[in-house]
């Protein structure tokens, strides 16, 4: 199909102007949403954050959608299971139950993970190719969504919070080291690095990258936790 949509284009670059661009972009757009939303009634409020976590949904599915029906669809590939993909595919259920257990797994995942992804970007094509807005919609949408959660339904993380998502993510590697294995892929890089420059290369290689991702997540989850955690409440003696 010819469409500038998804005709192939080289134009995006690590540190390029479309990449600042986009990152102030959605960076201010978030910061207005949010402040937004604070001026509104809870309905509206939880009627907003649904509207932003489908917003994110819809990237995956929509994208999805097209390489079914435009091709190629490669299974190895192009299943929603990379971490941000899996994350944005869920997040409407949070958005409908709100449930704490939810946010505790989710802020760390998504801070410590889609932060990554949006300083060190995994993308060839620019705007204003379907992977371009795929791309940006799915992971600044991410963040700006666990910002959004925290500030508007007052959620906080606590230590205990740290482990639980810790615990989380090593049954989903687990789970997608058997993805891996049925279908040769290499979803959560588990394989190999991305091939784009990104922070895993500042690891050491195969295998080593894995081990060094699994000793630094506890401080890191911890360095999140300190600057998310609710500030004590301080009384005027």
């Amino acid at each position: 199909m010819d469409t500038v949509f998804l005709n192939p284009n080289s134009d995006f670059s690590f540190l390029g102007l479309q990449h600042f661009v986009v990152v102030l972009f959605f960076a201010l757009s978030g910061i207005l949403f949010v402040r937004h939303a604070k001026k509104r009634d809870e309905a509206t409020q939880l009627r907003l954050g649904l509207y932003l976590a489908w917003m994110v949904s819809s990237s995956i599915i929509i994208w999805t959608l097209i390489k079914l029906w435009v091709g190629p669809f490669d299974v190895q590939k192009d299943l929603p299971l990379h971490l941000c993909n899996f994350l944005a595919l869920i997040l409407p259920l949070f958005a409908i139950y709100r449930r704490f257990w939810m946010y505790e797994i989710l802020v760390f995942w998504i801070l410590a993970g889609t932060t990554q992804a949006i300083l060190t970007p995994d993308l060839d094509e620019g705007f204003p190719h379907i992977n371009f807005f795929k791309y940006w919609l799915e992971h600044a949408g991410l963040v700006v969504y666990i910002f959004y959660a925290t500030v508007i339904y007052n959620m906080r993380p606590t230590v205990k919070s740290i482990f639980k998502s810790f615990a989380a993510i090593q049954v989903y590697l687990l789970l997608i080291i058997g993805v891996n294995w049925v279908l040769g892929s290499n979803y959560l890089f588990i394989a190999h690095k991305p091939e784009h420059a990104s922070l895993l290369d500042a690891f050491g290689d195969w295998p080593y990258y894995i081990l060094v991702e699994e000793l630094i997540m506890l401080p890191y989850f911890y360095l999140i936790y300190l600057a998310l955690k609710r500030p004590k409440s301080t009384s005027l003696s």
